[in-house]
């Protein structure tokens, strides 16, 4: 049976910069164009649907997006791009549904709209092309319902307020969802570290997050969400220049580090009660506890077995074999140290680096 092809599609930088080119021409010229074609950063052009309105000192077109095969929230939006000629450079403005930044930290300064850079140079690069020697052009971007589906993505933890980012590196969105949820997690970091955190929190999800800042008072800008992607994030700090991790989460996610596992996504690493299983035996405990182990249902409800074992320093071990194989992950470029919570947000075992930083972090 024959592989089918995923398709591609383009990417909100693709949108605006057709929308924008559409736009000025409509405002230069009496025809009014309903495709426009512009190129991409990779090399690709592209040959774009808008619809485009004009009056008599204004137009306004926009660009259907449409992300291919991608699950993106944003397929199918609208982007909208306003222009009005003007003395003076081209100026991109945030209209209703587009984010406006408001911490350091984005490639994007403070204050202004959440126009990545490579989308904002596709947009400028038409623009040019289009105008006369010294004439400028007052280019507004919205996204009907951005401020509602924004809530849905990494912005307001990024802090991009009141909609939707305009993103793409390429103009072309691939149909691989996996490694733009995993790039998009990346820039926490460089905010936290441009907040002045030097120890960082990793945690695999929105509980740990909540756990850490509201139970246990780490600052919220520290805490590092990364999904199932814990080796990609620990080479993000590593590369950043991170000295310090501080692993956390609930033990049926971070037990898989302790296996050398660093993409946790259940349909392609489990082994959890596995892990569990066989340090459980190297640490004397009988057969019946290591086959009640690998018989439960969650990692939860290993709890009690190994408590019942007599090992009362477990999950510590774990913690630290974590901790372990995670400074091996990224050749020791940082120090990571490990805490295992259980469904109640309790922490059920921590190594000795992660009871220094919780002491230095949150009573030094």
């Amino acid at each position: 049976m024959p592989v089918k092809r995923l398709r591609q599609g383009y990417t909100t930088g693709s949108c605006a910069a057709a929308a924008a080119k559409a736009a000025i021409m409509a405002l230069r010229q009496e025809s009014l164009p309903d495709r426009v074609k512009i190129n991409t950063p990779g090399g690709r052009e592209l040959c774009l649907p808008v619809q485009v309105a004009r009056e008599r000192d204004w137009a306004e077109a926009l660009v259907i997006k449409d992300a291919g095969d991608d699950p993106d929230i944003t397929n199918g939006i609208e982007v909208h791009v306003t222009a009005r000629l003007c003395p003076g450079p081209v100026r991109i403005l945030a209209g209703r549904g587009v984010g406006t930044v408001t911490k350091p930290g984005l490639p994007v300064p403070v204050g202004e709209p959440a126009i990545n850079p490579v989308p904002r140079a596709m947009i400028l690069n038409e623009a040019a092309q289009l105008l006369e020697p010294g004439q400028g052009v007052e280019l507004t971007i919205s996204i009907p319902g951005g401020e509602e589906l924004a809530r849905r993505t990494l912005n307001p933890r990024l802090g991009i307020v009141g909609g939707l980012s305009i993103l793409g590196t390429t103009g072309i969105v691939e149909p691989m969802s996996v490694e733009a949820f995993r790039s998009a997690l990346v820039p926490q970091v460089s905010m936290a570290l441009a907040a002045g955190h030097e120890t960082l929190v990793l945690t695999p999800g929105r509980m740990g997050q909540r756990q850490a800042v509201e139970n246990y008072g780490f600052s919220e800008e520290a805490v590092i969400l990364t999904s199932n992607f814990i080796g990609h994030l620990l080479e993000a700090c590593a590369d950043a220049g991170v000295k310090r991790v501080l692993l956390w989460g609930h033990a049926g996610k971070l037990i898989k580090v302790a296996g050398g596992i660093f993409y946790t996504h259940s349909r392609v690493a489990d082994g959890r009660r596995e892990i569990i299983a066989a340090h459980l035996a190297a640490g004397g405990a009988c057969a019946e506890a290591v086959r009640a182990v690998l018989a439960s249902p969650t990692v939860e409800a290993t709890l009690e077995i190994v408590r019942n074992s007599g090992q009362v320093d477990f999950w510590d071990m774990m913690a630290g074999l974590a901790s372990r194989q995670a400074g091996d992950y990224v050749h020791n470029r940082l120090t990571v140290g490990t805490a295992l919570l259980n469904l109640k947000g309790e922490i059920i075992g921590r190594d000795v680096v992660a009871r220094q930083i919780m002491e230095e972090y949150l009573h030094g």
